[in-house]
């Protein structure tokens, strides 16, 4: 089995090993080709860029900040920053100035990379109130660089590391890094007040890549990854720290929305997800199959039966197929579930990480049983990632099995409590927090409610977001809007009734889907204002909500909807980076129509 390696030396360790193999594939634009680099080429700049980082005057646990979209320069910069000591902070593309602002002050950052021209403008803007921030690093050429003096790119960087002879004092660094070291801060995108920094050392990187050694033994380095969540989520991150220890190549997908064209060209072996991606490929396939001839969709039905129980309920349980079984599984597989996968880009899958919200057990068990294999699991910044995840005998309706060595217990109101070593000492400049999120005897606190049953997590409700209505009923809106939003009409909703009477709920439809309704049954409408008014609209909505909660108790029933125009985005506020609801923003935000849901 594959042993951890140090983290400031794993980039040479790889290149001795693995030469001019690629490590990286990077591009820009869509129209761009792939740019490969190889394992040596990677660790001859991450040295240049260690040496150039020495030059600017990085000292020991200095932070050094990345405000960019993913880019092969993320990871470069990454092992750079561990090689000399330093602290690496990332700072998700989407945040806004002030978001960035905080940060870059909180975690007293000196040295900020950013990509685009907007992160460069907002950077330019926090540089001028931070007694910290002495140099901005450009990674993009075309960006126009307003403050020569104070900015820099990304190329005069590794000129500068080219030409330094600060070789010996590298490899001091190297040898003088500890453990205990901080290696990352990275702040929570939290949904409310301000983000909290997480301080993530290395011994929580090493144990976290141990475990996943041990739990995902089949990944190798005749693998590729293709790393599509932002390269600042904790799960993305640590996901490709734990491949290139293993020696897997990862490709950067830049632009999330380019996921559908770039999963057909590089057709990974690998890829972490988190559950909207998956709903979204789940409702479209509802729709292709919502096309079908009879004939056609009995033949689809005919497979998914067999999948399921080819791969549920026998391989799952760890039993082995009868011959007939496996041989309408093959047939299944040719007729229907091979091409499905092959116009998705996923006939190579072999692990496909999702986490970072509730994934629905219907998509969980309709994606296993054509042979899709999700890999469904739970963990938080501060666990490092995982903390559970599916095995081969996993079970539906849970998160996974308990990772190895992570201890796990059932607190007051049955809150997840976590302890060891891939669990953070704490958040940064945040005694506040701290003493809210550890216990007297030191397990953390997560904030989420579940029960362990065979050494499995099962997830009942997030604490913070549960709220009781005026009823005394206590309601879990995430669980709702889990279900609500694997709808094609349905692209986001936020569940409000907190010290309400009934639920009700605010909605961004898929306006496509609806006009395209709208058309198959002749409703005339001027625009899509008076399209979101019309009774039949609102109904057919009311009705697939209904349809979602069934089996639900008749107090968590979505009793009144409003409909909007705009859906929810990061920019405005309601969204966390991490697409997250700050159900406070937007209870504040549409205030009168929701005073107006509950008037009657």
């Amino acid at each position: 089995m594959e042993t951890t390696k140090p983290f400031q030396r794993l980039i040479q360790i790889q290149a001795e090993k693995y030469g001019d193999k690629p490590a990286l594939y990077d591009r820009n634009k869509l129209t761009d080709p792939w740019n490969s680099i190889s394992w040596n080429r990677m660790n001859d700049m991450v040295n240049h860029l260690a040496k150039a980082l020495l030059e600017l005057g990085v000292k020991p646990q200095d932070r050094i900040g990345q405000y960019s979209q993913n880019k092969a320069e993320n990871l470069l910069v990454d092992y750079a920053t561990f090689s000399i000591r330093g602290v690496v902070v990332p700072i998700y593309p989407t945040s806004t100035q002030q978001q960035v602002d905080f940060i870059t002050k909180d975690a007293a950052v000196e040295i900020l990379f950013v990509d685009g021209q907007k992160q460069y403008e907002a950077a330019l803007e926090v540089m001028k109130t931070s007694t910290h921030l002495k140099k901005i690093i450009v990674l993009e050429q075309q960006v126009k660089l307003a403050d020569s003096t104070h900015s820099m790119y990304f190329e005069d960087l590794i000129e500068i590391g080219m030409k330094s002879k600060k070789d010996d004092e590298v490899e001091k660094r190297r040898a003088e890094s500890v453990e205990e070291d901080m290696g990352c801060l990275l702040y929570t995108s939290g949904t409310t007040g301000n983000p909290k920094g997480v301080v993530l050392n290395f011994v929580m990187f090493n144990e976290a890549v141990r475990i996943h050694l041990i739990r995902l033994s089949q990944v190798n380095d005749s693998d590729t990854s293709l790393a599509f969540l932002p390269l600042t989520h904790v799960f993305e991150r640590m996901w490709c720290y734990f491949l290139l220890q293993v020696g897997t190549t990862v490709y950067i997908n830049h632009n999330p929305t380019e996921i559908q064209t770039t999963l057909k060209e590089v057709r990974p072996s690998l890829m972490c997800a988190v559950p909207r991606f998956w709903e979204k490929v789940y409702i479209g396939v509802k729709e292709v199959l919502s096309g079908y001839s009879p004939l056609k969709l009995a033949i689809v039905t005919w497979a998914t039966a067999v999948g399921k129980k080819h791969n549920i309920d026998y391989l799952r349980k760890g039993k082995k197929p009868d011959f007939l079984l496996k041989f309408y599984y093959r047939l299944a597989e040719k007729m229907v579930f091979s091409k499905l996968k092959t116009t998705l880009g996923l006939e190579n899958a072999k692990i496909l990480p999702v986490a970072g919200a509730k994934l629905s057990d219907e998509i969980t068990l309709f994606f296993r049983s054509i042979g899709v294999p999700v890999v469904y699991g739970y963990g938080l910044t501060e666990s490092t990632a995982t903390v559970t995840c599916f095995e081969d005998e996993y079970e539906i309706g849970t998160v996974g099995s308990i990772m190895p060595e992570v201890e796990v217990k059932i607190g007051k109101d049955n809150e997840i409590l976590l302890r060891g070593k891939t669990i953070t000492p704490g958040y940064y400049n945040n005694p506040e927090a701290n003493k809210k999120a550890f216990t007297d005897d030191g397990w953390f606190c997560t904030g989420d409610a579940g029960t362990i049953r065979d050494n499995k997590i099962v997830l009942t409700e997030r604490l913070k977001d549960l709220f009781k209505t005026s009823n005394g009923k206590y309601i879990a809106p995430q669980e709702i809007e889990t279900r609500v939003s694997t709808d094609k009409f349905i692209e986001q909703v936020a569940v409000i009734g907190d010290e309400r009477n009934y639920v009700t709920a605010i909605i961004a439809p898929s306006i496509p889907a609806l006009e395209k309704y709208a058309k198959e049954h002749k409703i005339v409408y001027q625009d899509v204002d008076e399209l979101l008014r019309l009774p039949e609209i609102k109904k057919l909505i009311e009705d697939r909500i209904a349809e979602h909660q069934q089996g639900m108790a008749s107090y968590e029933m979505i009793k009144k909807i409003t409909l909007i125009k705009i859906p929810f985005t990061i920019e405005a506020g309601e969204l966390t980076n991490t697409l997250k609801i700050r159900r406070s923003v937007i209870t504040q935000k549409y205030k009168n129509e929701i005073d107006a849901m509950y008037e009657a």
